[in-house]
Formats: C-alpha cells, structure tokens, sequence
C-alpha cells in the first residue's frame, strides 16, 4: 500500500496513503486591496450515534468528496505502542463484512476519482473523490468500514510490515530522517505529541492482535468521527443516504479516552547532539514552543512562516543559501496542533561549515524579521501567496473538505473556515514582530547539531 507524506519539514508530521499535490497559481492583488471571500455555505446536523455531518454543496461541482476524519492521531497511540493510529490508516483499506481487501479502490478509481488517507497527530483523515452519481455507494462504503472492519492476524502482520518498511524507508534511509523524526521527542517533553506519528519498529513489533482490536473498539465509532461532504449533491437525497446507511451504526457504552496533559513551559535552553549513518553534511535544528492552533496568533506565526521560509525569495533562503551560500537549503515551520505546537528553523550546510556555526545565521534572519523593518510590498506578497493558495485549494471539492475538516477537528468549530482567510488579510507587519518576539526571541529553546556518526576504525578498541 502507497503511502504519502503532508507537506511539513520531515516525515512525522502527517503520513498518509496517496499524493495529491494543489497547484497555487499566482494572483496580485493590490497592496490596498482586502479581499473578500464568501463564506462556505455549511449544513451540520449531529446524528443520534453521535456522529457529526457536515454537508457543503456546489452547483457547479460534478464530482463530490466525502471525507471521514476521525479524532484519533498519533498523541493517542497508547503507551509503548507508538504507530497505531498510523497503522489503522492502512488497515482501513483491507477487508470488512460486505466488502474485500482494497475494493475501496475499485469504487473510486474505476470510475474515474481517487482516494486518500492520512493520520496526524490529532485525527486521522481518509477523502473520496468521486462522481456524484457515485456518492451513495461511497457513503455506504464509509458506514461498512467504521462498522464491520475485519481486523485479523493476517490483515494485522501486513499492516505492520508496510508501516515498518515506511519507517525504515522516511526515517533510517534519508539522510535527515532521524532528525526531523527526533523533532517532536526533543520539543514535547510530556504531551503525546513527543511520540512521532510514523511509530516505531520496536513498538509495533510488541504489539498482540488484542492490542489492535482494542484500539480500533476504542475510536473507530460513529461518535468520534465528522462526516464531510462537499460538491455536486443534492441536500435532501444526502441527509436520506446518511441517515440510511450511518444511522444504524450504534454508539458504543465505553467513552472514548482523551488526552489531557498540559505540556510545561522549556524551563532552560538545552543543546542535543544528534548523529546519523548517513548524513553528507552537518544540519542545525532549533525548536521553540508556540501555541495551539486556535490560538489568535495562530495566523501571524503562519505569515511569519512565509516570509522566512516561503519560496526562493524567502529570507532565509536568500540569506543562507544565496548571499552566504552556507546552507543548501534553509526553512521555519510553524507546527501547531490542537493541544499545542512547535516553531522550527533549520539549516543545512553547504560545504564544510560546521553544524554548531548554522545557529547564529539561522537566528541572526529570525532576528532581523522581528526587529527590523517588514515592507508593505514583501508583507503583501506573502499574504497573497496564502490566500491565493487556500482559494485555490477550496476550488475543489476535496480543498473544500479538507478546510472544513481542519476547523472542526483543530479548532473545534466548522465556521472557523470561514473567518480565517480575513484574519489571515487582517495580519500586520507588527502582529507577525509580535509573535516571534513573544515565541522565540524572549523563550527557550532546543538546538540539535546532526552530524555524521564516528565509525570506528578497524581494530580500534572500544
């Protein structure tokens, strides 16, 4: 089974099954202009099983998505079993009662659509694109999965080797895979979200058959799922087809578990040595923590993000890797999830520069974007290249979707989509000095230096 990766700074962030790349097309809007956007028509309706359905047509549309997202990610992998919620991506396209293995596909690929799934660290997501005269068998598809998987040792042992070879292939063959993997160990120090969603061979070489079923009892259930359909529908037919085939579904007696830990404050800097097999040149890693993704800063970390690290005529990319031409290549991402977040910068070296020598570069751009003057015309064009990309994205009955998804899994409320792209236009030159004054200038912080390892010599002593 393929598997795919969101895109992000490193293989742990969001593992899914296919690519599906949106191409952002480049709009100028003038530096005056506030753009604006109208809302996403949305119906929400919870069924008496709990589960949630969000419907938004389309007209226009003449295929529909139907997205799943269930609230379960890696930060409720149990403990010592990293990789579950990773392995339920995949074991999701195996057998059920009423359908065999990767008959999935045949319902949506040989009709011309696709299918897709991914697992992060707060949900794990799986979207149909099909025709609409197609949409009732794929709601009827989605019902007979949540209910009637067939969870089996064999389904199990080859689950779990495709989710082992993934790791082994994103994580120990890259040559930065251990770095960006060790990201969220070095970050957290006691949330969940400090065991990578990938997993880990070792934990799920300790899991038993009993282990899995548990945890697919535990959140495969009609109320820890939203049900979202956007597209080519008709309203009415859509509630009968949902109520017919998802209604049935019984709402278990056990509640279902949630985390609950409030991740500390870094009470001091810390430095991590960090070594791989195969790393042709050094790379520095910092991390700072930042806040949950429905925080109000949420949108000025995201143009900080562009600015620094947007497109060949990002900062740091001119800086490092052009003016420089100490680093290959250079990024900050702003991670925020639904409990909390991270902000990373990294560099990686071109040449012989040594790791520890990244750091003052790195934070020397920080620096300058958080005390030093941000045009009207560079602050423009960063906003414009996201909100170009999110319109773009919602063009699509699977961007719909997915907009609608992340709003109501990360902020927990469906109408958040439609207030993020005038808060995203509403971001300031100010606002975006703000944040890295308040979540990295004056915080602390974690710097990794990743170099090759030492091997030892022939007949050297231990």
């Amino acid at each position: 089974m393929d598997s795919r990766q969101e895109p992000g700074l490193h293989p742990g962030y969001a593992i899914g099954r296919r690519s599906l790349l949106l191409a952002a097309s480049a709009l100028a809007l003038p530096a005056w202009a506030q753009l604006a956007v109208p809302p996403l028509p949305l119906t929400q309706r919870t069924l008496a099983n709990g589960l949630q359905v969000i419907a938004s047509p389309d007209p226009r549309a003449a295929t529909v998505s139907v997205q799943v997202w269930y609230r379960v990610g890696g930060k409720d992998d149990p403990v010592g079993r990293s990789g579950f919620a990773h392995l339920f991506e995949h074991m999701m396209f195996k057998a059920t009662k009423h359908m065999k293995a990767e008959q999935f596909d045949r319902l949506t690929e040989d009709v011309g659509g696709m299918n897709n799934a991914f697992t992060a660290e707060d949900m794990t997501g799986y979207e149909a694109l099909v025709p609409s005269n197609h949409l009732e068998r794929i709601l009827w598809a989605e019902a007979e999965r949540m209910s009637s998987l067939t969870v089996d040792q064999a389904n199990f042992d080859s689950e779990r080797l495709v989710v082992q070879e993934e790791f082994r292939q994103r994580v120990l063959a890259e040559p930065y895979g251990l770095l960006f993997n060790a990201m969220a160990s070095e970050g957290f120090e006691r949330h969940p979200y400090r065991r990578p969603v990938i997993g880990s061979i070792e934990d799920l070489n300790a899991a038993t058959l009993d282990d899995v079923r548990h945890f697919h009892a535990t959140y495969y259930r009609p109320d820890n799922a939203v049900l979202i359909v956007t597209g080519g529908f008709e309203p009415k037919q859509l509630d009968a087809w949902v109520d017919r085939y998802f209604g049935r579904l019984q709402r278990p007696a056990t509640p279902i578990p949630r985390v609950n830990v409030a991740e500390p404050r870094l009470a001091r800097d810390r430095v991590v040595a960090l070594s791989g097999a195969n790393v042709p040149l050094p790379a520095a890693l910092l991390i700072w923590q930042a806040p949950k993704v429905a925080s109000p800063d949420t949108k000025a970390l995201r143009v900080a993000q562009a600015l620094l690290s947007a497109g060949e005529s990002s900062r740091l990319n001119e800086a490092l890797v052009y003016r420089q031409n100490i680093a290959q290549s250079a990024g900050f991402e702003a991670a925020q999830y639904a409990d909390a977040g991270l902000l990373i910068a990294f560099a990686i070296a071109a040449g012989k520069q040594r790791a520890e020598h990244l750091v003052a570069p790195l934070m020397h751009e920080i620096t300058r974007l958080a005390q030093g003057p941000i045009s009207a015309a560079e602050l423009d064009k960063v906003k414009t290249g996201l909100l170009t990309a999110a319109l773009v994205a919602r063009e699509t009955p699977q961007g719909r979707a997915a907009a609608i998804g992340q709003a109501v899994v990360l902020q927990g409320d469906a109408n958040a989509v439609n207030r993020e792209l005038s808060e995203l236009q509403a971001v300031t030159a100010a606002d975006v000095q703000s944040v890295l004054k308040t979540y990295v200038l004056d915080a602390r912080r974690v710097t990794i230096h990743y170099t090759q390892e030492q091997t030892k010599k022939k007949g050297a002593k231990s």
